[in-house]
């Protein structure tokens, strides 16, 4: 079977093909978008694998390549550079260090979810961009106001339907600070309503999952945070040892060991940063309604107050291991449960 390399751009890209042996049978570019690759490769009487590094639109590209290839394997674009490291760079030998690692079977392959699960991911993180878009506006609207000397009200209470009509119907000096005023409102209504129209949706598929309502047994565990790990995990076994996960979420420490010396340092924050995000306001939220969760961050804190940081990331990190082997096992958290019945 032939390996084939691919480096793929928007509007160009360049294929390398080796043959059994590990010869160069082909290198050539191609002008044009994916369709073009695939065409040309689709042009080819051989068996073949492909290889390509992970980017934007790798879901599709896996897609219509995996209907005529025998093997399509998405490379890591970190690893892959960390293995390659070289003073010589440009597409052509991208190719070829592709089409290499393919032939070798070295390739830091990575995880292409389905058009669902890729979907699914989506929606989760275009309703983070528009809960961005919200905060950004209330900030704008509290530094305004405060720009003008006016007084506001603390907390949540500006965005109750009270406050907001309390900053509408408040005086400017000038008709382009009321301007400014209005139009951020505006960004701030219409931010609601699409994050309404977003949620419902998000709603509705995570009822298609009975995994995301079995996470929603852990005590802090809200439906945007369960929805968003079983997303990200889509398939626990792909995981062959549940520490795995951790590492998959970035929340392990960097580490740097030679001999007797072994030096960890801030976690590694790979994968995705929303599920991240969540999961530590959920360690914060486990710690205060479960008592399990809460002698665990208590153990790594160790009374300590400049290890909060540490305790609440190992906390994170010992709750999505948890939910990992929830999905796995299906099995329900159960340790308040043992608390009631005894």
């Amino acid at each position: 079977m032939w390996s084939v390399g691919l480096d793929v751009h928007q509007r160009s890209s360049n294929i390398c093909i080796l043959n059994e042996r590990g010869q160069v049978v082909k290198e050539s570019k191609i002008c044009g978008p994916y369709s073009a690759v695939i065409e040309s490769l689709h042009s080819l009487e051989h068996p073949f694998a492909v290889c390509y590094e992970a980017s934007e639109g790798y879901g599709y590209l896996s897609d219509r390549l995996r209907r005529i290839a025998r093997r399509v394997v998405v490379a890591h674009p970190g690893q892959v550079r960390l293995i390659f490291r070289s003073k010589r760079k440009n597409d052509r030998i991208d190719a070829k260090k592709l089409a290499t690692l393919l032939f070798l079977d070295q390739v830091p392959e990575v995880h292409v979810p389905s058009m669902d699960m890729r979907s699914w991911r989506n929606v989760i993180e275009f309703r983070r961009r528009l809960i961005g878009k919200r905060t950004r506006a209330k900030n704008s609207l509290r530094s305004l106001v405060r720009r003008h000397g006016q007084v506001l009200a603390p907390g949540r209470k500006l965005w109750t339907r009270k406050g907001r009509s309390t900053l509408t119907q408040l005086e400017f000096p000038t008709p382009e600070a009321s301007l400014q005023r209005d139009m951020l409102m505006d960004d701030l209504e219409q931010a609601d309503r699409q994050i309404k129209r977003v949620e419902e949706t998000l709603n509705d598929i995570a009822r298609r999952h009975p995994g995301v309502s079995l996470l929603q047994s852990i005590p802090g565990i809200g439906p945007r945070t369960a929805e968003t790990v079983v997303a990200y995990i889509d398939k626990p076994g792909r995981f062959k040892r549940n520490k795995y996960v951790g590492s998959y979420f970035g929340l392990v420490p960097c580490q740097d060991s030679s001999a007797k010396v072994n030096r960890l340092g801030h976690i590694t924050r790979e994968g995705p940063a929303t599920a991240r995000k969540f999961l530590a306001e959920a360690a914060w939220q486990g710690i205060r309604r479960s008592p399990h969760i809460r002698s665990y961050f208590q153990r790594i804190l160790n009374d300590k107050p400049d290890r909060k940081k540490i305790a609440l990331v190992a906390t994170a990190h010992y709750l999505v291991r948890v939910m990992h082997a929830m999905l796995r096992t299906g099995e329900v958290w159960r340790y308040e449960q043992k608390d009631v019945a005894a």
